[in-house]
């Protein structure tokens, strides 16, 4: 191997000193945040002040020492106009200084002067003459010879001798080779390689809505996140307040993708799933999916608003009477269905409706007391308010109710159930959803995943929740009208960053446009965003399922690669088994990754034939294994260096298809829902895809 040439190898002599004086500096950081925990036990302040500065110190010192180890920057800008002309600033994950009032070593790379790291370019230089990108060896845990090289990328002028000639986007081969780096673990943060329409999407505002349709391998998931922390880091104090919460799909989800926020320095963000968010109770039941797919539409709110509202009655009993010392107030029977009547029609909260009626109840009182005495103490109104009286009135006629209580009550009643489904559910999907054998009362009752969801309806219905200054939806294509209801929710008062793709939609209520998802979430004024141009899927990967793309019942634009590297092989064979053997065999003489994926019904065969030829495998948990064996159902999100599908055909099959699409599938066995399952199967391959076949491949 031949050495740099000189003025290279000075150049990463320099930067090599430079990453050990920013190492000594985040060291000396972490002991000075550590030192100001101990030093802040004594402030002088109220306790109240005390315990949230105390817990403001502890957790920075506590995210500095849970930064990942790695490089500390990984580009630089030089500005020869402007108004940071003259000055040159390494960029990084976060803001490293010897002194909090001294000039930083490493700018974060959320900081308003790092954005022309990511948007500039030879025809609008931003006052950058040279943006410098950074070479580290792969698995660099921070040591400062893992700097193994650099590339200068000269905008406005003509490079100098010797100096990397970077002119156009996408020319980097630092770039790619960080963008194609083997994948092997939890998600990584893409800081380094973010590109002009990631970044447009990553710096929007807080108050601003988005939903990014994102074609594979286009880095929708990596902007949503890189969004969460950007917003942590320009709006702390407004975050810090309101809350943002990240969903994802499932919990294998999640650990994959758990370690990206802590390499950019935030590590107290909630990530969790829907399905956390609304357990009130653990899921022990199972629901046909005839039965799920009425419980997920959109048209149950409306049963479940009436169903609840039923147990409001104007006929209480005749006047109301109210004892106070040896006098009483009477309220008349015509006054109080008035009032209840209303309150009714301003459809509030349920609860709260519950109180207005108090509260109107007792100023009807007052308005008589104080034409009797005059105005009467505060403390008179509240003993009105808490007499036994009042309490039973509102308890009769606006009885206080738990939400398990009004869902057992409709899907145990047929009666119950046709009368708030009167006009709005056909006598079949009632049947659907009505349980078979009733529990003896609600406490007993087993509750489906989908009963879960109706049960956050109704307690919206009784309560608000509390919501979120910011929430990040992934796979937002999967969810449901009533999932996107309980979303909705809790982003009432907030702004949402909704990813997803409506090819890779799987589930029987998978949306196929948008905007009507978008308005189901409460945010009908969001913006959507295409990215179709992949950095992660190989172009031979991206040209084949394309092919899919006409049959999968959706309008979206075709993705492109950028890259042209990449290996297809189509395998046919009569013996399956033996020839996925063979694909990972070939697979694991490469670097990288593999991930087995076949129909879900035969994952324990393969992971058997992989274990009588001597290859250990592991499920898509255990993160870090070399061979993983998944079905198809839980491969959304994941990605490989090396994939081999098994049998697309038998990944394709209808699975229980009802309605019309079903029908559609007609003698193929394979449905526009069977045929997106596919879709994201085959597009988990960063580097490879092995396509091991008997049957005819649905493709072509």
């Amino acid at each position: 191997m031949t050495s740099p040439e000189p003025s290279l190898q000075h150049a990463l002599t320099q930067e090599r000193a430079h990453h050990e004086t920013c190492r000594a500096a985040l060291a000396a950081m972490i002991d000075g945040a550590q030192e100001h925990v101990v030093t802040g036990e004594d402030v002088s302040a109220s306790g109240a002040d005390a315990e949230v500065l105390g817990y403001q110190l502890r957790s920075k010192a506590k995210e500095l020492k849970e930064l990942p180890e790695g490089p500390l920057f990984f580009g630089r800008l030089d500005f020869d106009g402007g108004e940071h002309a003259g000055q040159s600033y390494h960029v990084g994950r976060l803001r490293i200084s010897e002194h909090p009032a001294a000039p930083p070593l490493v700018v974060d790379w959320r900081a308003p002067v790092s954005r022309a790291f990511y948007q500039a370019s030879a025809r609008d230089p931003q006052g950058v003459r040279v943006r410098r990108r950074f070479g580290w060896a792969p698995g660099s845990r921070g040591e400062s010879a893992g700097l193994t090289g650099l590339e200068d990328e000269h905008l406005g002028e003509e490079p100098g001798a010797g100096e990397a000639r970077q002119q156009g986007r996408g020319q980097s081969r630092i770039l790619a080779g960080e963008i194609e780096r083997p994948r092997v673990g939890p998600m990584r943060d893409i800081a380094a390689t973010i590109q002009p329409e990631q970044d447009d999407l990553v710096r929007g505002d807080l108050a601003t809505s988005v939903c990014v349709q994102g074609a594979p391998g286009t880095g929708k998931t990596a902007v949503g996140l890189h969004r969460a922390a950007y917003l942590l880091y320009t709006y702390p104090q407004r975050i810090q307040r309101s809350g943002l919460l990240i969903l994802g799909p499932n919990r294998t989800f999640l650990s994959y993708i758990s370690q990206v926020l802590p390499a950019l320095g935030e590590t107290g963000v909630r990530q969790s799933t829907l399905a956390d968010e609304i357990a009130r109770h653990p899921v022990t039941a199972t629901d046909a999916e005839a039965a799920a797919v009425v419980k997920h539409d959109v048209r149950m709110a409306e049963v479940l608003r009436r169903a609840l509202y039923a147990r409001v009655g104007t006929e209480g009993p005749g006047d109301l009477a109210v004892p106070d010392g040896a006098y009483r107030w009477r309220v008349p029977g015509g006054e109080l269905a008035r009032i209840v009547a209303g309150v009714r029609d301003e459809e509030p909260p349920y609860a709260v409706g519950r109180e207005r009626v108090r509260t109107r109840v007792v100023r009807h009182i007052q308005r008589q007391a104080e034409r009797r005495a005059g105005p009467v103490p505060n403390a008179w109104v509240r003993k009105i308010e808490r007499a036994r009286a009042v309490s039973e009135y509102v308890d009769t006629v606006w009885p206080a109710v738990r939400p398990e209580e009004v869902l057992a009550e409709l899907l145990a009643d047929p009666d119950a159930l046709a009368a708030a489904a009167d006009g709005v559910l056909d006598a079949d999907e009632q049947k659907a959803i009505l349980w078979a054998r009733p529990p003896r009362s609600y406490k007993s009752a087993r509750w489906s995943a989908a009963d879960l969801v109706l049960l956050d309806e109704v307690a919206g219905l009784v309560q608000h929740p509390e919501g979120y200054g910011h929430l990040v939806v992934d796979e937002a294509q999967d969810l449901s009208p009533m999932e996107c209801r309980a979303i909705g929710r809790r982003a009432a008062f907030g702004s949402v960053t909704v990813l997803g793709d409506l090819a890779q939609g799987t589930t029987p209520w998978a949306a196929r446009d948008w905007p009507v998802l978008l308005g189901q979430l409460g945010k009908p004024e969001a913006a959507v965003v295409p990215l179709t141009t992949g950095f992660r899927v190989p172009g031979a990967v991206v040209e084949l399922t394309n092919r899919l793309l006409a049959r999968l019942d959706v309008r979206v634009p075709a993705a492109r690669s950028l890259r042209s590297d990449g290996e297809l092989r189509m395998r046919k064979a009569a013996d399956v088994a033996g020839e996925t053997v063979a694909a990972v065999r070939y697979a694991l003489a490469r670097e990288g990754s593999i991930g087995v994926i076949t129909a879900d019904s035969d994952v324990v065969r393969v992971r058997e034939a992989l274990e009588a030829a001597g290859i250990e495998s592991a499920g898509p948990d255990e993160l870090g294994a070399r061979v993983a064996v998944l079905g198809a159902g839980v491969a959304k999100g994941l990605e490989y260096d090396h994939v081999v599908v098994v049998e697309p055909a038998a990944i394709a099959e209808v699975w229980g298809d009802t309605g019309d699409e079903g029908e559609a599938a007609g003698a193929t066995g394979m449905s526009a829902r069977g045929l997106r399952r596919l879709y994201v199967v085959l597009t988990r391959a960063v580097s490879r895809l092995d396509v091991v076949h008997s049957r005819a491949l649905p493709f072509g």
